[in-house]
């Protein structure tokens, strides 16, 4: 049996309270279907049915376990004292919304319709219920979705849905959209997640074009379009040439010469238009070298015609939508339909259109998910569940993008899975300017060398992982099995990404480590380095009282000094940097060592004497600090350092992470962690007593930090925060070394990486001592 209780984070149920050896014998092994996931738990359904491809959308819960230390409110029982109960952990079960969204060709709807009917348990509960359907087919297709699935059609305005699922992506997923630069470096330019979405133009190229200017959630108008597009292009296509499908036409285009068919400039003028400013390259009339012949040389061939027609129409779309978005003043104009279908040759062609026409001043920008506009948008009508105001959602990368099926047609289908977080995301409020923010440092994409060595090293550091993961479950005798899964799964992601970098989105450092964690709570592994981050908890604070006496016999500024020499050293305690876990495994490596490999000054980037003595001349009114490594690191390094703030009178917030990763401290840990730390200190217990010391959670589920995704009850508290410090290699080097901030600013670091301390001009244990002053 099982019961609420509060972990402070959220509601769970509550499971056994188990000492770390106390794992279930057995665990199930998670369903390894690769689409229509968890579709025994499916809760609700809309379905998007176009003339080729078809989108179905689901809602249903994800069953998973989750472990952490046991906290003040767990109920006494057995006459068990308190202290008994925090040296044992909590393994709870927890429900997780989620949505999937699949994609097939229209031919195959019955299989897939047939699948899903015999894949849902509840089947009685679905009659005299209804199902959200839009596109062309939801009228072709009504009667077969009522008899294969017993649910009436209820049918939405197609428009509307697109608009809908727009906004929807644009506000929720990192790197939806693109700005794509063919033959360029990156060729996928993703943008960063923007507060301010709208206004903005939507071009949807169907069979025809529809254009529509959208203010807001509820203020859409269609204000123009053309009947040229998809359809025009399949239907001539199909004209001049054999192709059978438009997948194939579109094949054909992409191995054509444009200019056996196009009349070019420099066909007329010999060359540049100088008088105009036309190029002797462009196109002067689409196929105009077809009659008459000029000699035997300029025939062409099927692939050539198919590819001026494809510019014709992209040329026709893209130059109509620059005018309409200059009439109305304009400047992102967001493109989707059946027409595009992320072909880099269309997006190529619109996109230089619009430069061309625009003279730079509109931006044209895919979507990644582009393809499911339409059945988002059908899903979100009346759905209490996907609440912008209650809710946010993100992408499960462990479940998206596969492109295998276990469905009998044996067909290619695609899929996007976005997980629900249980409160809305916002950006950071001491952000200088959030439109513009980048959490990541290097753009791996654009990147090449940084991008083979990181995707390299993860590969060959993923073993790590798997050792860690059997630990956590000594008992169980399926830890071994869904490890290999686990291991299996995300290498196969490594060299997908090798060979397209660009395939989840702005390939980073901070995406790997977040599809790591994603994979690891796929295949029920909640917290790997638990049990390591506990031991290294409990020596730690052995340690603490010699150490607090340690800086109290130092004067205030050399008291300064050793404090940030006490959080670089703590920082070195890194179970994610190979070379440093190869030093912690020997044993004999400690806090006194980590100091002693601190560098002689200056530092990599040293601003340590302006700290002291900005600190030691006037103390700040409230500071956020976004801690990193359980351990030596938050107990001998970050703990002394907060101690010394409130000791000034200043206010403190302990920002730690909602979610495990690697031996990164969690909010719930952090509790306990500060419980502790307040028996051996009078100045944390009294912090902790009056309020001046506070610990909240971040809604990072990663060891790096995105300030454009934080918990809102987090960020209305940094509102009156004076000072921020980014403390470790996750936070304030792969992320946020160049943020800006409306406030003071300290980032400290120790680069525990051998290559990335050589690409920064600097060596292994380089120190990034990063303090910015608003108001010098």
């Amino acid at each position: 049996m099982y019961e609420l209780i509060d972990d402070g984070c959220s509601q769970v149920e509550r499971g056994t309270i188990m000492e770390e050896k106390g794992n279930p014998n057995s665990i199930k092994l998670p369903d390894t279907l690769e689409v229509f996931r968890n579709l025994k738990n499916a809760k609700q359904f809309a379905i998007d049915i176009g003339g080729s491809l078809t989108k179905i959308a689901y809602y249903s819960t994800v069953s998973f376990r989750r472990v952490y230390y046991a906290t003040d409110n767990i109920d006494m029982k057995n006459g068990e004292n308190q202290d008994d109960k925090l040296d044992k952990f909590i393994y709870t079960y927890s429900e997780q919304a989620r949505l999937h969204f699949v994609k097939f060709e229209t031919k195959y709807i019955e299989n897939c319709l047939d699948f899903i009917s015999e894949n849902l348990v509840n089947i009685d509960e679905r009659k005299g219920k209804s199902i959200k359907a839009t596109g062309g087919g939801a009228y072709k297709y009504s009667k077969l979705i009522q008899d294969k699935l017993g649910l009436e059609v209820d049918k939405e305005d197609e428009l509307t849905c697109l608009i809908t699922g727009c906004n929807f992506l644009l506000k929720n997923i990192s790197d939806e959209a693109f700005v794509y630069n063919r033959n360029g470096s990156p060729e996928y330019e993703f943008q960063t997640a923007d507060p301010h979405v709208f206004p903005y133009m939507l071009v949807n190229i169907g069979s025809g074009v529809s254009i529509l200017k959208v203010e807001s959630d509820n203020c859409y108008e269609r204000i123009g379009g053309t009947a040229t597009g998809g359809g025009t292009f399949w239907g001539l296509g199909t004209l001049l040439t054999k192709a059978k499908s438009f997948d194939e036409l579109l094949d054909l285009a992409d191995k054509g010469d444009h200019r056996k068919a196009d009349m070019l400039v420099k066909d007329i003028y010999g060359g540049d238009y100088k008088t105009l400013g036309m190029h002797s390259d462009l196109i002067a009339s689409s196929f105009g070298k077809i009659c008459p012949r000029q000699n035997a040389e300029s025939d062409y061939n099927e692939a050539d015609l198919a590819r001026s027609l494809l510019f014709a129409i992209s040329n026709d779309i893209g130059q109509i939508a620059c005018l309409y978005a200059m009439m109305h003043n304009l400047k992102k104009v967001y493109f989707g339909g059946y027409f595009l279908r992320n072909r880099s040759l269309s997006m190529h062609t619109i996109s230089f259109s619009i430069k061309y026409w625009s003279r730079g001043t509109v931006q044209s920008l895919f979507l990644r998910h582009e393809g499911y506009l339409g059945a988002i948008g059908a899903f979100l009508k009346g759905t209490e569940e996907c609440d912008g105001e209650k809710f946010s959602w993100l992408e499960n990368y462990a479940g998206s993008g596969s492109n295998r099926t276990q469905l009998t047609c044996g067909k290619r289908i695609d899929q996007l899975e976005l997980d629900r977080w249980e409160s809305p995301l916002t950006f950071c409020p001491l952000l200088k300017d959030p439109s513009t923010y980048i959490p990541d440092t290097v753009d791996l994409n654009s990147d090449k060398e940084a991008r083979e060595y990181w995707l390299n090293c993860f590969e060959e550091s993923i073993e790590n992982y798997v050792k860690y993961a059997i630990a956590s479950q000594p008992t169980s005798d399926t830890a071994a099995k869904r490890a290999a899964m686990f291991k299996e799964k995300f290498i196969s992601r490594v060299q997908l990404l090798k060979i397209k970098p660009f395939a989840y989105g702005n390939l980073t450092v901070r995406g790997l480590l977040d599809t790591i964690n994603q994979c690891l709570k796929e295949f029920d592994f909640p917290d790997p380095y638990l049990i390591q981050k506990r031991t290294e908890n409990e020596y730690a604070l052995t340690l603490l009282q010699e150490r607090l006496e340690e800086l109290d016999s130092l004067d205030i500024m050399e008291r300064q000094k050793e404090i940030v020499m006490g959080v670089l050293a703590g920082n070195t305690f890194d179970w994610g940097a190979k070379e440093i876990v190869a030093l912690m495994k020997k044993g004999d490596f400690d806090f006194k060592q980590a100091r002693k490999q601190i560098p002689a000054r200056p530092w990599l980037i040293d601003n340590l004497d302006e700290w002291v003595q900005k600190i030691c001349n006037k103390p700040y009114q409230k500071i956020a600090i976004f801690i990193d490594n359980s351990g030596v690191d938050i107990v001998l390094g970050i703990l002394p350092l907060t101690r010394e703030m409130l000791r000034q009178g200043s206010k403190v917030i302990l920002c730690a992470n909602s979610a495990p990763a690697l031996n990164d401290v969690t909010y719930s840990e952090l509790i306990v962690l500060l419980r502790h730390a307040a028996a051996i200190c009078p100045i944390i217990s009294k912090g902790l007593n009056d309020g001046t010391l506070k610990s909240m959670e971040t809604a990072q589920g990663g060891p790096c930090l995105d300030l454009s995704r934080l918990e809102r009850e987090l960020a209305n508290e940094l509102n009156t925060v004076d000072l921020i410090v980014l403390e470790g290699m996750g936070r304030a080097v792969h992320t946020n070394i160049d943020a800006e901030f409306l406030c003071d600013s300290l980032k400290m670091a120790i680069i525990k990486n051998r290559w990335l301390a050589k690409r920064l001009g600097g060596e292994m244990f380089s120190v990034v001592c990063k303090y910015e002053r608003i108001n010098n």
